[in-house]
């Protein structure tokens, strides 16, 4: 009997995926699995959730047939991953052909359709066309829906996966006035990344990013966002975000999406509006979208456009936004990057619908079990309804959609076969290695104070204007968290303070001390 430890060294060893050498084709093809062999493993949903425990199944149980169900001709994998320490990752997200991956993962059977339902007494899913898929164990990666604030005008978009960043750059190209909602990676990303339109951005927080970073990181990034955009990115050092044919691959299949976008999604990404060179963006903060306004609505309104200093005269647009704080914006394209909602719709219906969270997401336990028999769930569909470790925390982040993926898939096969194993090391910290404004950012245990009292506990800060940022969170000595931004080379040493729980009382502000050697004094 394999310990849990083999498992898991067995598991990192074999998360890179190569690139496919062979031009993938430009059709999917679609392989049912035999209703009349035994059934094996199924896993709903082709985003880094689903491929990753694909390739985990595969690699950990070879013998049993493995069934891809996804509404896409694209899935999402996991490539260049390098563990950094403990639990912090670094790799890549390459975008192929759903039929690449049959090829490389032995005993896969993809299917291109939607699932409608699950039968959890007859061990079947239903999909679109009315088959019945058995299985033996289902992992449901069926991750989330962008959470539009107008679905219904054509100027106001999403950006999720492959598709919508496609259709993203087409209306860009023409625009010189985009406004973007919202205040996550995706639209810190954006708003640096976008040139030749002038950019709203607005946000309901009182400083930017603040999802991830604190008001001081805010602070230093700020100059970044106002200043002409380097043609090469800073300090990072990932790989980029690649895709695969994907201009030849048709829509996706009826109204679903692709699987999320991975880190670096923008590099290589044109991102060019209608004019050229850098143009200003604009930061309301505090505030939020009132009402979404066709150009019909606004004559009917009878209210004057805020004119912005770039303008150069009062003209039409095409959509306007008027914001909670009074102001009213005339725009070419608004971009709605407002988070994600789960994708659970097809599995709350029938005699046994699945437990949902109160924030949306299917309940699994400390074993990616739901409420079914049989059934798992991993990614941004699922809602970590454990007990959490002191220092981690869920936020459907890529990083924890490829570790809840390979982890649904140990537990899978350990139920299977009857094991015990113990839950994954990863859960110990909340780690997330991402870039902004062309800076590596790491983000480490409770970063920002998440859960705790104010009064509890104190923040440390070292500053050096344009070349890093970084902030401990300290509480009765201890390192609670930590936000590092820049080349600190700081991560390992503070993951292992945090973990070792190790007292800090006697260095007080000397922890941060430009003129101590951190990596060294605690190596």
């Amino acid at each position: 009997m394999q310990s849990s430890n083999e498992i898991c060294e067995r598991t990192m060893a074999a998360t890179p995926v190569s690139r496919p050498t062979s031009t993938p084709p430009t059709t999917t093809s679609t392989t049912r699995p035999s209703t009349s062999s035994k059934p094996g493993y199924v896993v709903i949903g082709g985003g880094i959730a689903g491929v990753t425990c694909v390739e985990h199944l595969s690699l950990l149980s070879p013998d049993i047939p493995i069934t891809l169900v996804t509404a896409s001709p694209l899935v999402k994998a996991v490539t260049n991953f390098r563990q950094i320490s403990k639990v912090i990752e670094h790799f890549s997200v390459e975008e192929k052909h759903a039929s690449n991956l049959q090829s490389s993962v032995r005993g896969l059977s993809i299917v291109h359709a939607m699932v409608s339902g699950i039968d959890a007494a007859k061990q079947v899913i239903t999909i679109d066309d009315g088959e019945s898929i058995p299985y033996s164990k289902l992992c449901i990666c069926s991750g989330g829906q962008p959470d539009i604030i107008c679905k219904d005008n054509p100027n106001v978009l999403g950006i999720r996966d492959t598709e919508t960043v496609k259709s993203f750059q087409k209306k860009l190209a023409a625009a010189n006035r985009v406004a973007v909602i919202g205040n996550g990676g995706i639209a810190t990303e954006l708003v640096y990344e976008i040139q030749g339109s002038t950019v709203i951005w607005a946000i309901r927080d009182k400083s930017i990013s603040h999802t991830f970073v604190d008001a001081g990181a805010a602070e230093f990034f700020l100059p970044h966002l106002k200043s002409e955009k380097e043609s090469v990115a800073g300090p990072s050092k990932r790989m980029i975000y690649a895709v695969s044919d994907a201009d030849n691959i048709d829509s996706t299949k009826g109204s679903s999406s692709g699987g999320a976008l991975g880190p670096d999604w923008s590099n290589g990404v044109s991102m060019q509006g209608g004019g050229s060179g850098h143009h200003p963006v604009y930061v309301e903060y505090e505030c939020e979208v009132q009402r979404i306004l066709t150009a019909e609505e606004y004559a009917q309104l009878g209210q004057a456009a805020n004119i912005l200093a770039c303008d150069t005269m009062s003209q039409s647009w095409p959509v306007y936004i008027l914001l909670t704080n009074g102001k009213l914006y005339g725009c070419d394209l608004i971009v709605s990057a407002t988070g994600v909602n789960p994708n659970v719709a097809p599995f709350t219906k029938g005699p046994m619908p699945l437990t949902i969270a109160p924030d949306g997401g299917i309940s699994v336990d400390d074993h990616m079990r739901t409420n079914l028999e049989h059934v798992y769930a991993a990614g941004d569909v699922c809602s970590a309804s454990w007990q959490p470790a002191e220092q981690w925390f869920q936020m459907r982040l890529w990083s924890q959609a490829r570790q809840m993926g390979a982890y649904a898939a140990k537990c899978m096969i350990a139920d299977t076969s009857g094991q015990v194993i113990h839950q994954d090391f990863c859960f110990e910290l909340f780690a997330h290695m991402t870039t902004f404004f062309g800076f590596k950012v790491v983000l480490l245990g409770k970063f920002n104070g998440q859960g705790l009292d104010k009064k509890d506990y104190e923040a440390l800060v070292r500053v050096t204007l344009g070349v890093e940022y970084i902030k401990v969170i300290l509480k009765d000595g201890k390192m609670y968290g930590a936000i590092l931004i820049g080349d600190t080379d700081l991560e390992e040493t503070f993951e292992n303070l945090i973990l070792n729980k190790t007292d800090l009382t006697r260095y007080g502000e000397d922890l941060l001390n430009p003129g101590v050697d951190i990596e060294d004094y605690f190596d």
